[in-house]
């Protein structure tokens, strides 16, 4: 008991409590076996139900399995620098002969991207994320990092963006994590960016289109277009289109937008039911930010289910996601209003962990989300 309280599985199920004198292993292919110290001989059956069991999913995040010099099994992990010759996945172990499972909720509101991401290893996936030196792009940028993924933090602010590296490095110094400039205000950027990523020579398994503008004063970008407009919506639509040669070759690939709700309450329509493109980049007389922000999050979910028709026969999925309503993140922070909002919300929306887990989910999911298709008929590609 001594070693399962030290790995943190002393809360045992009474029907599977193994017996005075008897201890639980694993061999290295993943099978459970008991070892009697009493009579001194082993078995695959447990000795109180008689089943056999197996292990179930990877290694939590930041375990590795290592060998001693005796050829014993034995656990290293580097979270919390202990060793243990305890599996820990011991506490989710199935029967050889599993019955039926019951069907019941795994996640709920308050659910956080680590344990989405429980016992998935994404050792050889490479994850590029945008805006991801704070909040939820961060979260989710370490939560990939910190299941074995090669992490790009795709950042304007590289000052900001290192900063980021560094504190998932302090995490798991395994980590593979590293930053590389992306400013989606300016096309160019855009376009070096795509440039330096396929000189890397790597694959590219999941793109988190998470990166976003909100409350912004009305500005023109270098290459004429309204702020928000660009930076929301059309970086990141010349991104997927400048890497979807490297997507498809890394398939099974996903895109994952990051949406909002706030979709539902505009339109980008003119009065005839046409696309009005005056709306999407719109002079200053007629420019409002919270609506600015709202048509680029339309064109968000319009651009992935379009994204998704088109590249899902080759393998490449697009999901758009929602983290949430009014999160405390850096988003708000041009305008002292809003701020205020977003610091009274504070108490009655999910934190930046809970927020990330909707990227986590939209990686793990096979299915694009008919309820975000907003207004039919208008493609953008």
């Amino acid at each position: 008991m001594a070693a399962l309280r030290y790995a943190g599985l002393d809360d045992t199920d009474s029907e599977d409590e193994l017996p005075l004198g008897w201890e639980q292993r694993t061999t290295k292919d993943g099978w459970v076996y008991y070892a009697n110290h009493t009579e001194e001989k082993t078995q695959w059956e447990h000795p109180k139900t008689g089943k056999r069991k197996r292990i179930a999913g990877d290694l939590p995040y930041g375990w590795e399995q290592e060998t001693d010099e005796n050829g014993q099994v034995y656990f290293v992990d580097h979270i919390n620098k202990r060793t243990t010759y305890l599996d820990p996945r011991l506490a989710f172990t199935v029967d050889d002969n599993p019955t039926k499972p019951t069907n019941r909720q795994r996640y709920d509101g308050s659910t956080t991207a680590m344990e989405i991401l429980q016992g998935r290893d994404f050792t050889g996936k490479v994850v590029v994320v945008t805006g991801a030196n704070s909040g939820i792009g961060f979260e989710t940028a370490k939560s990939f990092a910190l299941h074995g993924a090669h992490v790009i933090l795709a950042c304007r602010n590289m000052s900001r963006a290192n900063e980021a590296v560094s504190l998932i490095l302090g995490e798991w110094h395994k980590a593979k994590v590293e930053a590389m400039t992306l400013d989606l205000a300016q096309l160019r950027s855009v376009q070096h960016f795509a440039q330096a990523f396929k000189a890397k020579n790597v694959s590219l398994h999941v793109l988190v289109c998470n990166a976003a503008a909100f409350a912004l004063p009305w500005s023109l970008t270098k290459d004429g277009l309204e702020t928000t407009f660009q930076v929301n919506h059309l970086g990141h639509f010349y991104l997927v289109q400048l890497l979807q040669d490297v997507l498809c070759r890394s398939a099974p690939a996903r895109v994952v937008v990051v949406s909002s709700e706030s979709h539902r309450f505009t339109d980008i329509n003119d009065s005839s039911g046409k696309l009005d493109f005056s709306r999407l980049s719109p002079s200053k007389n007629d420019y409002w930010a919270m609506l600015a922000y709202n048509r680029s999050k339309l064109c968000n979910i319009l651009f992935s289910n379009e994204l998704h028709r088109r590249l899902s026969p080759r393998g490449v999925t697009s999901n758009a996601v929602h983290p949430g309503n009014m999160m405390y993140s850096s988003i708000h922070r041009n305008w002292w209003v809003y701020t205020l909002l977003f610091t009274l919300a504070r108490p009655f929306t999910k934190s930046m962990v809970q927020m990330s887990r909707s990227e986590s989910c939209a990686q793990l999911s096979g299915l694009q989300s008919e309820g975000w298709v907003a207004k039919d008929g208008i493609k953008l590609a």
